[in-house]
């Protein structure tokens, strides 16, 4: 089965084709140049520019692959969640496609993307479930924090999620505060790997929550009252390091914890992690330590899968084709608010 994929739920547009599971050709165009200058996504922008990229990143896509939309057996495309303009644009041009080539469409939920991207691997990509155990999984990134109890391909159960700010959102809020470019996750990162993170104590919100939901939005007030008043933190190199590794020890201490938690409380011995804020290398290597001691499994999102793209989007459509489930209805709408819940 020759399968394309569009993912447009943001801010990078991207397009990727498949056969029979394996990706021929991701291709994606990136827009953090456009919105560089706001500090953050504008969505009016972000959907112009999906509109300008969509086509030509197809046909990068379709080149790489060696075939033509008439060799396509299947079409599929993001419906959500995200935000409403950018998701329009990918769904509406992967509906209009199948409709014009008479081929079966397929809605894929963003989060359900992520989920199952930790087990894509191998050369060319493709999904190894051969080898899947069932996991607590961590979706990290900057619109969503949630775990979530994978028991079997396509079986999952959310378990948790944060009530107000995502991790990701903390991240990039916090380093637009101490004055950090944007994208200042990445930047954040890179300048922790220089400091101390002992040097402050910054709050652990609803770490020791019975829950398996996350706040960091106390963590991010707590940051702005501390640079308001030591201004001259951020003129300072080396306090300014310490800043951002005392922030990336706070965020990353209750996303292991709670994660190695969870997995704990339901007897599992397998961790996964996908997202963008999975990028992150703090994060990275507290999972991996924490697996260690811990004698659990682990299993990263390869760092090009992190991001959105179109390959994780593809891969669940193939299987849920392959399993036999029906294609989406062509007359079905966006769903920026799809909850993870509704997919299982």
């Amino acid at each position: 089965m020759l399968l394309l994929a569009i993912e447009t739920s943001c801010d990078e547009t991207s397009v990727a084709v498949l056969r029979d599971g394996a990706v021929l050709a991701n291709a994606v165009s990136s827009q953090v140049k456009l919105h560089e200058e706001y500090g953050g996504v504008v969505p009016e922008l972000a959907s112009r520019e999906h509109l300008r990229n969509l086509m030509p990143v197809a046909r990068q896509a379709l080149g790489q692959a060696g075939v033509t939309p008439d060799d396509l057996d299947a079409v599929a495309a993001t419906r959500g969640p995200g935000l409403p303009g950018a998701l329009l644009v990918g769904l509406r041009a992967a509906q209009g496609m199948a409709f014009s080539l008479a081929k079966p469409f397929v809605g894929v939920h963003h989060h359900e993307a992520h989920l199952y991207s930790p087990w894509i691997g191998g050369d060319p990509l493709s999904l190894q479930l051969e080898v899947f155990e069932p996991n607590v999984s961590l979706i990290v990134s900057g619109g969503h924090t949630m775990l979530v109890n994978v028991a079997a391909p396509m079986e999952h159960r959310v378990l948790g999620g944060t009530v107000d700010d995502a991790a990701g959102e903390c991240f990039d809020k916090v380093a637009k505060l101490i004055g950090l470019p944007y994208p200042g996750g990445p930047e954040l990162d890179r300048l922790a790997a220089e400091g101390d993170g002992s040097s402050h104590s910054f709050p652990r919100p609803m770490l020791h929550d019975a829950s398996h939901d996350f706040s960091f939005s106390g963590l991010k007030t707590s940051v702005r009252y501390f640079v308001r008043d030591n201004p001259s933190v951020l003129e300072d190199g080396r306090r300014l390091r310490d800043l951002c590794a005392g922030v990336q020890s706070a965020i990353v201490e209750v996303l292991v914890k709670k994660t190695v938690r969870a997995a704990k409380q339901l007897g599992l011995r397998s961790l996964t992690a996908s997202g963008g804020v999975t990028c992150n290398s703090g994060l990275r290597a507290a999972l991996g330590q924490a697996c260690e001691r811990e004698g659990f499994g682990l299993r990263l999102a390869n760092p090009v899968l992190c991001t959105d793209n179109a390959a994780m989007v593809g891969m669940i459509a193939h299987m849920r084709l392959a399993k036999g489930a029906e294609a989406t209805s062509l007359d079905t709408e966006i769903d920026p608010n799809w909850s993870l819940a509704e997919t299982s």
